[in-house]
């Protein structure tokens, strides 16, 4: 069989990769703590489970859903980004849904980029967006992301010559992997960068809702005029812990959103009727509370992950949003060396920072995203190490 030349210029995908190592691991007996992948391990909340064993029982839901997304869906979509961040979206002609947002983002790059075609990457980031500019035969700029700016970008740093041939600017706040936030005054400075250069802004906002310490993330939606140039994903799998039932949306731009559907339907069906009811349902009346108890879980384990890498003599900053921890590696170390001598000789699972880029190199990333007592026992087996 002969594959297409453009797979020869994508590297393994990072958490497949990792899931390898980890079963390797695993099938010789070790007792693994998988810190690797942002995959939540609580359950989703047992309403929105009850909700969709009654909509599965729908005999109009059992047939092909509509390409765009339900009109409730959609509905629920719109009423959540105005409730939450007082930002008007018509439901049918700026809210697209979604198989999950990495399905939105990887189809939004094929609705832009063109062979040759630029497009900006701010780095270290989730892959998706870089990947899909290869494939489709683009050029990903990297922009970085760096630890004394707060890890935002220098807009102004972007070279002149690469931002009169980019289409779009990716980027993700609150950020994974680095757990970095950003205010609206920085969202509106890459509002303005962007109208500059006719570029769209394609924000990844999956970690909207992963906030603590009176952080609220913004929406890039708040500043005025920005669905003139932006549009911005949006998931229910972090907000809810509904990563397995992939379910997103995308709101902002009607010309982005018409492009992206333009390419989605010709590729999927849409996501089924009786999820995206469940996912309504979810938004309208279980916003709030659920959240609020979702936050709590993850502060806690933030605070005892930070305090227990400290303990064991590993730099570690308690972060506002997301569920990771972004930790440099210790001296001697490369990313990639220290991840693979702590799963080798610890048993546990980090992501090396260059799964993320070039840039995410001096750093490994910690998800926490299992009990309190397997964080202190993977904290206590790194300090073995040192």
């Amino acid at each position: 069989m002969r594959t297409a030349q453009r797979l020869t210029r994508i590297p393994p995908y990072l958490f497949a990769e990792l899931g390898r190592r980890r079963d390797e691991a695993i099938a010789r007996g070790v007792d693994v703590i998988d810190l690797g992948v942002g995959d939540p391990d609580r359950p989703t909340p047992a309403p929105i489970v009850a909700q969709l064993a009654e909509e599965a029982k729908v005999a109009g839901y059992h047939r092909y859903p509509a390409y765009e997304g339900g009109g409730e869906f959609r509905g629920a979509a719109a009423a959540y980004m105005k409730r939450r961040f007082g930002v008007e979206v018509d439901a049918r002609s700026q809210v697209m849904a979604l198989i999950g947002s990495k399905e939105g983002l990887a189809h939004m790059v094929w609705a832009l980029c063109d062979p040759g075609d630029v497009m900006l990457c701010a780095e270290p980031a989730y892959p998706v967006p870089r990947m899909h500019t290869l494939l489709c035969g683009g050029e990903p700029v990297t922009v970085p992301l760096l630890a004394e700016r707060g890890w935002l970008p220098d807009l102004d740093a972007i070279p002149e010559a690469a931002a009169r041939r980019a289409k779009a600017l990716f980027l993700n706040y609150p950020n994974n992997p680095t757990a970095g936030v950003a205010d609206l005054a920085f969202f509106e400075r890459a509002v303005a960068f962007c109208r500059r250069w006719d570029i769209l802004l394609v924000h990844d906002a999956a970690y909207a809702e992963v906030g603590f310490d009176g952080y609220r993330a913004p929406s890039v939606l708040e500043v005025p005029g920005a669905a003139d140039v932006a549009i911005e994903f949006h998931s229910l799998s972090k907000t809810f812990n509904m990563t397995g039932w992939r379910l997103g949306w995308a709101a902002g731009s009607a010309e982005a959103a018409r492009a992206l559907g333009t390419i989605k339907t010709n590729t999927d069906s849409g996501q089924w009727t009786a999820i995206q009811a469940a996912g309504s349902f979810a938004l309208n009346k279980l916003g709030p509370e659920t959240i609020a108890e979702t936050q709590a879980v993850y502060r806690q384990r933030r605070d005892v992950m930070v305090a227990a890498l400290r303990a064991a003599g590993v730099e570690a900053a308690a972060p506002r949003a997301t569920f990771y921890l972004w930790c440099p590696v210790p001296a001697g170390y490369d990313s990639a060396g220290f991840a693979a001598e702590v799963l080798a000789k610890a048993g546990v699972v980090v992501a090396p920072g260059t799964g993320y880029g070039a840039c995410g190199e001096g750093y490994f990333r910690i998800s926490l995203t299992v009990p309190d007592e397997r964080l202190r026992e993977a904290a206590a087996r790194i300090s073995r190490l040192r």
